[in-house]
């Protein structure tokens, strides 16, 4: 069982436990799910928890879909153009409590356009792992406008709608370890 407790220092995520994903509308009527392969992140927890802070960077060009070819169009300059913008980054700038759980809100870029966004976070608790490693697991999710990032790609459909909705949910599965020393 995790205890509930959060303590201060710089913890990294681990990678290897952790997920960063997506969906979107397709054809307005279904959604394509991807996630990215490779991304990182620091959190420096204060002894006020709502004064710690969160970096993270992700790689555009490690995005998996499940189909290649959907795959090398999105990083072409019709979506992420990752030649010129090979990362997104995400720097927070607040939290507080918003009921049993939390909102972190944060300066989110893509493609060169920064944006504000709000995930609600939650802190699914702490624990010691067998190496003797403090680990911390959260959850968080939130919605964007993929326009306001300048991936603003119109497929109109002709019968209506588009290929590609523009609201985009992103979620983010994240297990941290905290640094020794």
């Amino acid at each position: 069982m995790a205890e509930q407790k959060l303590l201060p220092g710089t913890w990294t995520i681990d990678a290897a436990h952790s997920e960063v994903g997506f969906s979107v509308r397709h054809m307005m009527v279904s959604k394509v799910r991807g996630r990215f392969e490779k991304f990182d992140a620091t959190l420096t927890v204060a002894e006020d928890p709502f004064q710690s802070s969160v970096t993270a960077t992700i790689d555009a060009t490690s995005i998996n879909t499940n189909q290649p070819q959907r795959d090398e169009h999105i990083r072409s300059a019709d979506f992420f153009h990752v030649e010129t913008y090979p990362e997104f980054a995400f720097v927070s700038t607040g939290a507080a409590r918003k009921g049993d759980d939390f909102v972190l809100t944060g300066d989110l870029t893509i493609k060169g356009n920064t944006r504000p966004v709000e995930l609600a976070l939650e802190f699914n608790g702490s624990t010691i792992d067998p190496y003797g490693m403090n680990r911390a697991g959260f959850h968080a999710e939130t919605e964007i406008s993929r326009k306001e990032f300048g991936v603003d790609i119109e497929m109109p459909m002709d019968g209506g709608g588009v290929v590609v909705g523009d609201k985009i949910k992103i979620e983010i599965d994240a297990e941290f370890t905290l640094q020794q020393g």
